[in-house]
């Protein structure tokens, strides 16, 4: 594992000091996995990859150093964590509904001693009423549709930030199908960015939306109103 992060980090330009930190989250993820039920991927070789270095291409994207970032729906820390370890400058909020998956980060967060990630047990709809526009950046690695990410992330970010939602590369029809509900949210899709996962022949997505006015308040709504009727 350690040397295809090597060899991947240096591709994306990024700090190898990270590795240790990073082998050391993979070895309590997969053990953890043991008992429950946090990642289907498991080979050492795609948790380097698919995982940790697919995360980290993130960094690639933006500047940040001192920036607040928020991961909604973070799931097993995925971008989040490896984005902190990476970029400690950066202060890191994992946002899950599940308790477990955040114990579990949590206790991971504390034994790399990353003080610059919090991880907080919350529906990020009901999270963005108190923190309403207060992240410069929101990623999301989250199955659910960009219509209904866009709702539950854009809320959160500050104007002139973005949000950054990973997807496949056969996301045409969904990034079109979103157009009109980011920018319902104050949002525009800026760019579309597809990548090859370092070390892999795999290719993955990133739709960069920068927030270009404030969401209106109606924004976001409850969940089982964004999941019955997504914005369109």
């Amino acid at each position: 594992m350690e040397t295809i992060l090597k060899e991947g980090l240096i591709a994306l330009r990024l700090d190898t000091a990270a590795i240790p930190k990073l082998t050391e989250f993979s070895r309590l993820l997969l053990e953890k996995n043991k008992v429950m039920n946090l990642t289907a991927i498991t080979a050492p070789k795609d948790v380097a990859t698919l995982h940790l270095l697919d995360s980290a291409y993130l960094l690639t994207l933006a500047d940040f150093a001192g920036k607040s970032v928020v991961d909604v729906g973070t799931g097993a820390g995925f971008p989040g964590m490896p984005m902190g370890i990476l970029c400690r400058d950066a202060s890191l909020t994992l946002l899950d509904s599940l308790g477990k998956r955040i114990d579990f980060m949590r206790d991971a967060a504390a034994a790399l001693k990353l003080e610059n990630i919090s991880c907080v047990h919350a529906r990020a709809e009901e999270f963005a009423a108190e923190h309403r526009e207060n992240y410069d950046v929101a990623v999301s690695r989250a199955v659910a549709a960009l219509p209904v990410l866009s709702e539950l992330a854009l809320p959160l970010v500050k104007t002139d930030g973005l949000f950054l939602a990973m997807k496949s590369v056969d996301s045409d029809g969904e990034i079109d199908a979103a157009r009109g509900a980011i920018g319902q949210l104050g949002g525009r899709i800026e760019r579309i960015d597809d990548y090859a996962v370092p070390c892999t022949d795999i290719w993955h997505r990133v739709v960069v939306i920068r927030k270009v006015r404030p969401t209106p308040a109606q924004f976001p709504r409850a969940f089982a109103k964004i999941k019955k009727s997504p914005l369109k």
